[in-house]
């Protein structure tokens, strides 16, 4: 069993008993995305990895020229990559419910429902073109590039990394599994069965 990173062990429901919500918005014109198709996947992943409750998750698909933008203002970096990811950390709504101390509640009121309050998860910006060039090389088809984009990003939110070589196997072992499991539903492809590196 591939175990997720250290601050994610623990499956921490919040927000309630709800799906996650995965908000999808095409902000580019130059290839045709199905949005309600990689809105079941991130919504599956995110079930698959124990993400329950209130939870938001933001799925982007930009231009080269908006993901230069984005990869400059944010990485440091020139051009435009294939996918950004952008989580926003939960440990900072749960520190607003409790407290520092978890005595801030005062004398006479309850302590607060963590059901009642979202989990924002982050945002995931994928760049179509790039996606689309890289495909042949990469993840063999332009369907199942975009999956494992949208899979990569999402594991990115949810503290995954591949800074370490030992990361980076971990990484693009849970990719292949939850593509198998939510995108082929079935066997893994040839391509996939050697390593993939996403930037």
């Amino acid at each position: 069993m591939i175990e997720g990173p250290p601050r994610f062990r623990k499956k921490v429901k919040v927000g309630g008993d709800t799906e996650a919500e995965v908000f999808c918005a095409d902000e580019q014109s130059e290839f045709a995305v199905d949005i309600e198709r990689w809105q079941k996947l991130a919504i599956a992943v995110l079930a698959d990895q124990g993400v329950r409750g209130g939870t938001e998750l933001s799925l982007f698909f930009v231009s080269v020229h908006d993901m230069a933008e984005l990869n400059s203002e944010h990485m440091g970096k020139s051009g435009a990559t294939d996918v950004l990811a952008f989580p926003i950390d939960g440990g900072e709504v749960l520190e607003m419910i409790n407290g520092p101390t978890g005595a801030s509640r005062g004398p006479d009121r309850p302590p607060p429902d963590r059901g009642d309050l979202p989990l924002l998860l982050g945002d995931i910006v994928i760049c179509p073109e790039v996606a689309v060039a890289q495909a042949p090389s990469h993840a063999g088809s332009v369907d199942d590039e975009f999956a494992l984009l949208v899979v990569h990003g999402i594991l990115h939110i949810l503290g995954w990394d591949h800074d370490t070589a030992e990361k980076t196997e971990l990484m693009q072992a849970q990719e292949r599994k939850l593509l198998q499991e939510h995108h082929w539903q079935g066997d893994i492809p040839m391509k996939f069965t050697q390593s993939q590196k996403v930037d």
